[in-house]
This record gives structure tokens, sequence and C-alpha cells, in this order.
């Protein structure tokens, strides 16, 4: 029986997290990470953002999320990434494109590992 997203725990999730993060930032010189603890600091408070924060944009900016076909989720993910970066020691994001970018490989590499788990 395979594995499901929700099926990995919120430790699961968040070592997948930490562990994207981390790769991430050896892969891209706009990202900066210090340590795989700090990874992990950046994943937790991204989860926490994500529940609070990211809801918040996401109803502010409905029409524009509409207009946009969704694309502009994007743009709330950058910007839950520069308040991680503003709030964490360690982590660091040199620009909107670079922060873009993290958004996107993050999400992709937490695919490629929930979709190994459900193997």
């Amino acid at each position: 029986m395979g594995t499901k997203k929700g099926d990995v725990g919120l430790l699961g999730y968040l070592l997948i997290n930490t562990i994207s993060i981390f790769a991430v930032s050896y892969m891209l010189p706009g990202v900066g990470v210090d340590s795989f603890v700090t990874a992990l600091i950046v994943a937790v408070v991204m989860a926490l953002l994500n529940v609070t924060l990211k809801p918040l944009l996401i109803l502010v900016t409905i029409p524009l999320t509409i207009i946009t076909f969704g694309l502009f989720l994007l743009v709330i993910n950058v910007v839950v990434l520069f308040a991680a970066d503003a709030l964490i020691d360690g982590f660091q994001i040199a620009g909107f494109w670079w922060a873009l970018l993290i958004s996107f490989l993050v999400a992709l590499v937490n695919s490629v590992i929930f979709g190994l788990a459900q193997d």
C-alpha cells in the first residue's frame, strides 16, 4: 500500500522540506543556508508561515490570483520566503528571482521525494 503526502506525518514533512531547502541551497548561489539545523529552522518557520501568513495573503489577493489563473500564488510563496529570510539568521535570499526559483525547486524536490515515498 502506497504512502500519501498526508501519511508522512508532520515530522516526515519537516524532514523532507529540510532536505529540500538544504539541497537547493547547494544548487543555487542566490540562496544561503548556514547549516542543516538552519535548514530545519527554515522548514519549521515556513510551515508556520504557510498556515498563518499565507492564507491571509491569499484571501487579500483573490482577484489577482483569479486574473492570473493562480500564477500570483507564486508571488505569495516568494513573500513567505522573504518573511522567513527576515526572521532567520543564517538564511539568505539574494532577490525576487532567486526566491521564485527556490520556491519552484523546493516544490519540485518535495514532489520527487513524496513520489518516491509512495512507491
